[in-house]
């Protein structure tokens, strides 16, 4: 694999840029793989980066219906955080963090992760409850979170209206200084580019339209728009469609999918220093590298795949935004657009082995899956390769919904399930 340095950057431009490498192959598509990954987001190709690099499973196809990147990973709002309230969540986020800290060195690839602060607005006393709770969970947990006076947030994040006088007074907030952000499409192109280096076949534009089962049940291969593939493992990757695919095997999954929307702006010079939630409000806002203001609103209130969203849920957002930093009021909208999230009845993710021999899902990570992208695929990575639960995932089985140990972190989602 080519390696990315000041010297390589220094020595390719004495020669006009001509001899850089492709990131990935473009192989044709093998009979029969070890193992087969469905969806090339970021968790399916971390978790063939994994498998690959940690477990020694060299011979992986994933397997995309339309190109890499270009579902969910490439349709969010890239904020990176732990301060979730359960145990299990906060050990399964916190690796994910703590993965995200080294990535760039990691992949070799600068995946422009951020760690500029993750700050959660209080607007009722029921908002300063729940998050206070969040805090003192986090500190046992060893996972920084910290109380703030609205004079506090305001010096973290000058452009906030702390007055009183506004709909949604901010009465303190929950701030997280290792939270931030990353670049979805970097982090997309750095996992595809150390599994592809690895020996990882990723096949784009490739619909997987039908999973095949032997006389015992178990899994024997898939069927895609490009032929029949043999294998004897498929980890299912495939967000806000995974109920389909996992249909193709029999499974009925517990899970809804719901339109997400997200808007940004024109760009301006650096005004925003952090990443700020309102979960009353359902609003979260950042400004990236590139100047824009990266809005993020709540999910639709029906179930859909559709890839865009209700204007009403964009126009309450706006307002809010507007009123939390008056000074915005005036910034032009550029674009916006709608992922498709697998929500849980806990919105919490699974990570699971199903009742199929040969069959794994990773899913219902509802809005949080970006931030979770390392994380989760090391971890399902090791349930693939072992044929059992890695410790941090072993909460998250599907299991848990027959047997009432529901893990309810709707209240640490930040955004309306």
């Amino acid at each position: 694999m080519q390696k990315y340095s000041l010297l390589s950057l220094v020595r390719h431009g004495l020669s006009g840029h001509k001899g850089w490498q492709p990131l990935w192959r473009q192989p044709a598509l093998k009979p029969a793989y070890d193992v087969v990954i469905v969806g090339a987001g970021g968790h399916g190709l971390a978790t063939a980066y994994y498998l690959a690099k940690e477990h020694g499973v060299r011979n992986i196809a994933v397997i995309e219906r339309g190109w890499l990147g270009g579902g969910n990973t490439g349709r969010n709002t890239t904020i990176i955080r732990s301060n979730y309230l359960f145990d299990e969540s906060a050990a399964l986020y916190e690796h994910a963090v703590k993965l995200w800290e080294g990535l760039s060195q990691e992949l070799n690839y600068n995946v422009m992760y951020s760690a500029r602060g993750v700050m959660m607005l209080a607007h009722t006393v029921h908002d300063i409850q729940s998050f206070k709770r969040h805090v003192h969970a986090n500190r046992l947990n060893g996972i920084d979170n910290e109380w703030l006076t609205p004079e506090e947030a305001k010096e973290f994040c000058p452009p906030l209206n702390i007055s009183k006088d506004i709909r949604y007074p901010i009465l303190g907030a929950a701030l997280q200084r290792r939270g931030g952000t990353a670049r979805h499409d970097a982090v997309a192109w750095g996992y595809a580019r150390g599994a592809d280096a690895l020996g990882v076949d990723i096949i784009q534009n490739c619909e997987v339209t039908g999973i095949r089962r032997g006389p015992d049940g178990a899994v024997t291969g898939v069927e895609t728009s490009k032929g029949f593939v043999a294998t004897k493992k498929v980890g299912v990757v495939a967000a806000g469609h995974t109920s389909v695919v996992m249909a193709m095997a029999g499974l009925r999954m517990p899970l809804e999918s719901y339109p997400l929307q997200a808007l940004v702006s024109e760009p301006v010079k650096p005004a925003f220093p952090c990443v700020v939630m309102s979960n009353t409000i359902h609003a979260y806002i950042s400004q990236s590298d590139k100047g824009e203001l990266v809005i993020g609103a709540g999910t639709d209130a029906y179930t859909s795949y559709t890839q865009r969203g209700a204007l009403h849920i964009a126009e309450h957002t706006l307002d809010a935004i507007c009123e939390l930093a008056p000074m915005f009021r005036r910034m032009r909208m550029l674009r916006n657009w709608g992922g498709i999230v697998d929500v849980t009845p806990d919105r919490s993710p699974i990570l699971s082995k199903t009742a199929v021999p040969g069959l794994y899902v990773n899913c219902g990570w509802g809005t949080g899956g970006f931030k979770a992208t390392p994380g989760s695929g090391h971890v399902f990575a090791h349930t693939i390769a072992r044929d059992e639960p890695h410790p941090i995932a072993a909460p998250f089985t599907i299991d848990r919904f027959r047997d009432g140990v529901l893990i309810d972190e709707a209240a640490a989602a930040a955004v309306a399930h």
